[in-house]
């Protein structure tokens, strides 16, 4: 094949037009060629395809009517045919069913629900037996609790302020009230029955005891209380202005407190004039002896009587409103945590008016 394309000559050429650009001579009445085919260069043809435009086709009339598609609104029902529907719905005469279920139906779904949770109560209450076997009633097999102890305090109202006018009987009677309610464990004949009376200074250790074994506690009598016992003042101090506030070290099961040596109490003052406070007073003495340590806990140790600290404002500044702190010192006791005021310490106002 040649490579140029090869053109007729004849006479009166009329000029045509290419897809590349140049023009080509064509005798006069000639039919014109196809334009669908074009010779080019090695070989190739290039087919030409007339691209016609597509017409819209409009949407029909029928397609635009929207309204044919809403959902067409349903007929009133009167009242009496509802109630008729209810009963046909409640039991359906034609089909013997009640409430759309067949009395089999009905069979098989309550067998299969009496099934599901007589299973379910079976598992929890085996998951309920295999905890209650593996645990022990008398001692935590963990214990989450802080092993430093926190300390409360008596007359134990919301909010720990203690204000009132020694003139006033309404005003101190919720703190001799608060006071007696405290105290009642301690009352001496009710220590003389259930306690023992302890010599030792250490430790009472019962470790040796069976587990289920009850173990023995030592009396701590209200009488020890001296002027804050209300045994002979029993308005413990409010009428004359010299108040009385009870401190007790919280049971841990367990806890032996000061690591041999006995934890003693601190009270001064956190915030106001130090003088304000005067004299401190405690009854029996300052310290919470070792023989009250350690806790077996209720089941073991039901006649515990934890040991109490007596703390008497003697000369307390009438219209001073102070704070109060009372620590607990000893070895491995915490009194100065930033978020827990109640661990190893306790914090009140006071203020007393005539």
């Amino acid at each position: 094949m040649a490579d140029a394309c090869l053109l007729e000559s004849k006479p009166q050429m009329e000029p045509s037009s290419t897809e590349g650009g140049a023009e080509e001579t064509l005798p006069k009445n000639h039919p014109p060629r196809p334009p669908h085919k074009v010779i080019l260069k090695h070989g190739q043809e290039l087919e030409e395809e007339q691209e016609e435009l597509a017409e819209h086709q409009p949407l029909e009339q029928e397609d635009l009517n929207f309204e044919r598609w809403k959902r067409r609104p349903l007929p009133r029902r009167t009242l009496h045919q509802k109630i008729a529907d209810l009963k046909t719905y409640l039991w359906n005469a034609e089909t013997n069913e009640f409430m759309g279920r067949s009395g089999k139906s009905w069979s098989l779904i309550l067998l299969f629900y009496a099934a599901l949770y007589l299973f379910l109560a079976a598992m929890f209450g085996g998951c309920m037996f295999c905890l209650m076997w593996s645990i022990s009633p008398y001692h935590p097999t963990f214990n989450d609790r802080v092993m430093p102890p926190g300390m409360t305090m008596a007359p134990h109202l919301q909010g720990h302020d203690i204000a009132f006018n020694a003139s006033d009987r309404k005003s101190w009677k919720k703190y001799a009230r608060s006071m007696d309610e405290y105290l009642r464990p301690y009352n001496d004949g009710a220590q003389e029955r259930k306690n023992m009376r302890c010599t030792h200074a250490g430790y009472f250790m019962q470790d040796n005891l069976e587990e289920s074994a009850e173990r023995k506690a030592c009396q701590f009598k209200r009488s020890w209380l001296g002027d804050c016992s209300g045994l002979q003042d029993p308005h413990y101090g409010y009428s004359q202005g010299r108040p009385c506030v009870l401190l007790r070290m919280n049971r841990i099961l367990g806890y032996l407190p000061g690591e041999g040596k006995p934890v003693n109490v601190t009270c001064g003052v956190k915030k106001g004039p130090a003088e304000a406070l005067g004299e401190v007073q405690f009854f029996p003495k300052s310290i919470f002896d070792l023989k009250y340590y350690p806790y077996y806990g209720k089941l073991r140790h039901g006649n515990y009587s934890a040991p109490v600290v007596a703390v008497r404002f003697a000369s307390v500044q009438y219209d001073s409103h102070i704070q109060v702190q009372c620590k607990l010192n000893g070895k491995g006791i915490i009194n100065d945590s930033p978020t827990d005021r109640y661990l190893g310490s306790v914090t009140f106002s006071l203020e007393v008016g005539a």
